[in-house]
């Protein structure tokens, strides 16, 4: 019996041999058995929980953590054989590999959970494409991250690999550099969100409806009917005016009557102004005040609020006062001032201007 375990073949005795296989076994036995009763166990819970958390623990297990236990049996059992430095070198390079597949795939799924949770409170299709989008960026750097790391730990030297992609990637900033800061732009746009598709907004002198925001540029349909293309960069560089979300609209509006109105009536204005305002729906009156002396006119000025944000239902309001306004000056019978003056002449008696023209002559 001893002549048959201590009987090699491939560099290892058939004692090594069922060594190996023996823990291989028991090690696939033990997941086995985690699998379907623990396991279950936690697919049992996480099914009657309100928390999203345990069913990524969940998936990180049989999807990660499973799979990779099998292998690292494998490994486990194949370290107990004899095995010359090439053979080392390869099993201990594939370990490698499948521990840091299954880092960054861990890190990935706690990337893409974070990701998803912080989706929920952003609705529309839009912004869960967008959100795509940017998820696969991050994922790509972390791939590219452990494929780095695993050249380093097979023995390449990396240092030159990173210097010619740092100066490389100078270069290539350098060209991008446009590119490059609208793409970081859009990560402020999507994170930050100053604005959102279908908010209007004014950039300058440039004004309109945001249609699409994209990686580079953002599209916005401006009220004559083109259609803008803005770089992210330019957007977030600027004063944007975001009318979607004002809550109220401030209005400020004057007119003038003439000076030949009565005093008593004057001081009557104001009032008459905050009945008509204080009378109109979806408006809060503010002020009301004789402003200055103006060259034709008294000026006054007016303000209040209308509480909506539609440029639609503020005009509507706005133009109700007016008629409002014109009908109660019309029955109390004030005027509107329009620009005027008043020559006065100044007339000398006939004997004065020849008196004056004599004085002349003697000057002479």
């Amino acid at each position: 019996m001893d002549a048959f375990f201590n009987f090699s073949f491939w560099g290892n005795t058939v004692k090594n041999w069922l060594m190996a296989a023996g823990t291989i076994l028991v090690l696939f036995v033990v997941i086995r058995l985690f699998k379907h009763t623990v396991l279950k166990k936690i697919q049992a819970l996480a099914l009657h929980t309100a928390s999203n958390f345990d069913d990524l623990l969940v998936a990180v297990l049989e999807k990660t953590l499973v799979p990779l236990a099998y292998i690292l049996s494998v490994y486990a059992g194949v370290k107990i054989l004899d095995t010359n430095a090439k053979a080392d070198r390869v099993i201990n390079g594939a370990a490698m590999v499948v521990i840091t597949w299954a880092v960054v795939r861990l890190i990935t799924s706690m990337i893409g959970f974070s990701f998803r949770r912080y989706m929920l409170h952003q609705p529309g299709e839009t912004r869960e494409k967008q959100g795509r989008g940017i998820l696969m960026i991050f994922n790509i750097i972390l791939w590219v991250v452990g494929f780095v790391f695993l050249i380093d730990n097979f023995g390449y030297n990396i240092t030159t690999i990173i210097t010619g992609l740092g100066v490389g990637g100078i270069a290539i900033a350098l060209a991008a550099q446009a590119i490059l800061g609208d793409l970081f732009s859009y990560l402020v746009i999507f994170f930050d969100k100053p604005f959102e598709i279908g908010d209007f907004i004014i950039v300058d002198d440039k004004m309109g409806s945001i249609e699409y925001i994209g990686i580079k540029t953002t599209r916005i349909r401006t009220l004559s009917g083109e259609q803008l293309i803005c770089s992210n960069s330019k957007l977030t560089g600027s004063w944007v005016h975001n009318y979607k979300r004002m809550e109220l609209r401030r209005v400020v509006f004057s007119f003038g009557i003439t000076f030949q109105t009565p005093v008593e009536k004057v001081k009557a204005v104001p009032g008459w102004v905050k009945d008509i305002i204080v009378s109109r729906e979806q408006t809060r009156f503010d002020r009301a005040h004789l402003l200055k002396f103006g060259e034709s006119s008294l000026d006054f000025e007016v303000v209040y609020y209308v509480l909506s944000a539609d440029y639609n239902i503020y005009m509507d309001i706005q133009q109700n006062i007016n008629f409002e306004i014109m009908v109660r000056f019309e029955k109390e019978g004030v005027d509107f001032a329009y620009p005027a003056r008043t020559l006065f002449l100044h007339h000398q008696p006939q004997n004065a201007l020849q008196s004056e023209q004599r004085n002349g002559h003697s000057k002479l």
